[in-house]
């Protein structure tokens, strides 16, 4: 006797979709305030860790230069 297996693929797609639209309808476009707060953040990061690799950069350059 042999059990066949169920056709999962089906029903993993259609909850993958099911759940995708139901967070597309739950989405909305972000005000320029919140926009502008979030762009700040990001870039603020971005700075941050541009600069500690600069400073690391440096450092380690630095050294090459004095023989340690």
């Amino acid at each position: 006797m042999e059990i066949s297996k169920p056709d999962l693929k089906v029903n993993v797609h259609e909850e993958f979709f099911r759940k995708y639209m139901r967070v597309l309808k739950l989405a909305r476009t972000p005000t320029r305030e919140e926009f502008t707060k979030i762009a700040i953040v990001a870039a603020a990061g971005v700075l941050l860790i541009g600069l500690i690799g600069f400073i690391l950069y440096v450092l380690f350059e630095h050294q090459k230069l004095l023989g340690f």
